[in-house]
């Protein structure tokens, strides 16, 4: 009896936190960069944003777009914010992207000191995070832009996330590398000079966005679609709330440095859309890239790689207009 009626009274005490509790799933959700442009993820659990849709997500960092897509591969984590899915689509894994933040790379290109042009990185050391990675397809560009061949002009040193790059330059291990808009502060006070910002030479391309495998999307369609609405309310609530996100910015970033934080703001709210839109014409410059390479690519199309099925879906069901309303704007 005595244990009947604790159970009663805790049932009495406890009810709505108890029954939300056990509602929520919980999943996994990957992310490759301590950049802010991973930082809607963050802020959506922090704030409590994905719970809203029924989930406990678990915000995991995997060190590199590369290991990223690896993991996706595997099926764990089942959800990423990463972009390189088609080289591994091509090598027979069935990735897809559900929703795309970025058709253009913000990265920059950093140099040592004694450097002065581009055109001086002939001969040299040029650091990426790793091969099949955002940075690695940076370099592409900008090699081809500049006329220069890798191996034979440049050679193409995997170095890891940007903090690590950051290391070898001062190490003397590479001559260049690519550091996104976050670690641009960090990098200039190190006395790093920035020459190009690659998205300024004006090519089109699938950057970040939000991807998962076909069989998890088929088998657990309501769980992504309810990740992604958590994803999109974080856009939305990082471009309505600076101080809020700045903190939690300065919690995944690992950073108290002000200059770094309002950078990684400013950037966030100039580069990442409210409403994200697939890129066809940027995926098919990836392909196009990695043609030679890969004969498969160049019978590959763009939509192998997009679904855009719930994109649609919360547009037609007036998700975006709810956000509009609860944060303002469009």
């Amino acid at each position: 009896m005595f244990v009947l009626v604790a159970v009663i009274c805790s049932l009495l005490l406890f009810p709505a936190d108890a029954t939300k509790a056990q509602d929520l799933k919980r999943i996994t959700m990957g992310y490759p960069s301590l950049a802010f442009t991973q930082s809607h993820i963050w802020v959506a659990k922090e704030q409590g944003l994905f719970k809203r849709y029924g989930l406990d997500v678990d915000p995991i960092f995997l060190r590199g777009g590369q290991v990223a897509t690896q993991a996706l591969a595997a099926g764990e984590p089942p959800i990423v914010n990463v972009g390189t899915v088609i080289q591994a689509n091509l090598t027979g894994y069935n990735l897809v992207l559900i929703a795309s933040m970025e058709n253009k790379f913000y990265q920059l290109v950093f140099v040592r000191p004694g450097i002065t042009s581009l055109e001086q990185l002939k001969g040299k050391k040029l650091g990426i995070s790793g091969f099949g990675s955002i940075t690695h397809y940076a370099a592409q560009i900008l090699l081809k832009h500049l006329n220069l061949e890798v191996n034979k002009d440049v050679v193409l040193v995997p170095g890891g996330p940007d903090a690590e790059r950051l290391g070898a330059m001062s190490a003397g291990t590479v001559d260049a590398s690519f550091f996104n808009l976050s670690t641009a502060p960090i990098a200039r006070k190190m006395g790093f000079v920035d020459l190009l910002q690659i998205a300024d030479l004006g090519v089109e391309v699938q950057g970040n966005g939000l991807a998962t495998s076909r069989a998890y999307l088929k088998s657990n369609r309501d769980t992504v679609k309810n990740a992604l609405k958590g994803y999109l309310e974080g856009i939305h609530f990082i471009h309505a709330n600076k101080a809020e996100s700045q903190k939690v910015f300065a919690k995944y970033m690992r950073t108290s440095d002000a200059a770094v934080l309002e950078s990684s703001y400013q950037n966030y709210v100039k580069t990442i859309p409210k409403r994200p839109a697939f890129t066809p014409k940027g995926i098919q410059f990836i392909l196009d890239m990695l043609a030679p390479q890969m004969p498969q690519a160049k019978s590959a199309k763009p939509e192998q790689f997009f679904d855009a099925s719930l994109m649609n879906e919360l547009d037609k069901e007036g998700f975006f207009g709810e956000l509009a309303k609860r944060y303002g704007g469009r």
